[in-house]
């Protein structure tokens, strides 16, 4: 008896968040270039466990006139990696977290959505450490310090490494995520105009 009051409280406490929490995700999805998205949470009361009695779901839709149904079925590429980013950055309010991880959070985006990403990313890094993985170059060029990962092998075995790039280290790895092994004289001038603008 004590386990299902204890689990009702919870169950309470959750659903008293949703429609604010539905409305707030909204809205940061329109910003990151989803204006009609809407998002319902619903809750499954199942047997009670560790984290409570509540399994909850996210319906979705990204298009006027669309019914919701269930994220994980009608979510592409993109919208999963904004859906993903707007429910951190609304989690990252709320939690006293020193470092926050995105590992390809831009994936199936870019233009101006990964340059709002971008600004997200630096309004949440004056409350947090953020470590962004990405292959964007606007992405990468919007951070304070830039580190490159590769790889190194040896006859038995394959060793990944990182290094922190200096200013010129920077532009050529930006000019290479925009045009490719050998970067034209034009992708060098977009790469510093990235980490200039």
């Amino acid at each position: 008896a004590e386990l299902h009051k204890k689990a009702d409280t919870l169950s309470e406490l959750r659903e008293s968040c949703f429609d604010d929490f539905e409305k707030r995700l909204s809205e940061l999805l329109g910003k990151l270039g989803m204006p009609n998205a809407r998002v319902k949470i619903t809750n499954l009361r199942v047997e009670p466990n560790s984290s409570g009695q509540d399994q909850l779901e996210f319906l979705f839709s990204a298009n006027k006139g669309s019914d919701l149904q269930p994220f994980k079925k009608v979510a592409s590429g993109g919208e999963f990696s904004r859906f993903l980013f707007a429910i951190k950055y609304l989690m990252a309010e709320k939690m006293a977290l020193p470092t926050l991880i995105f590992d390809e959070i831009d994936t199936g985006i870019s233009g101006e959505v990964a340059l709002q990403m971008v600004r997200m990313m630096k309004e949440m890094s004056s409350r947090h450490q953020i470590i962004c993985i990405t292959h964007l170059p606007q992405v990468a060029g919007k951070g304070d310090s830039h580190f490159f990962v590769y790889k190194e092998e040896s006859f038995e075995r394959t060793l990944s490494k990182i290094k922190e790039l200096d200013p010129e280290g920077r532009i050529e790895e930006l000019a290479k995520m925009i045009a490719g092994a050998r970067p034209s004289d034009s992708a060098i001038n977009s790469a510093k105009e990235l980490l200039n603008s």
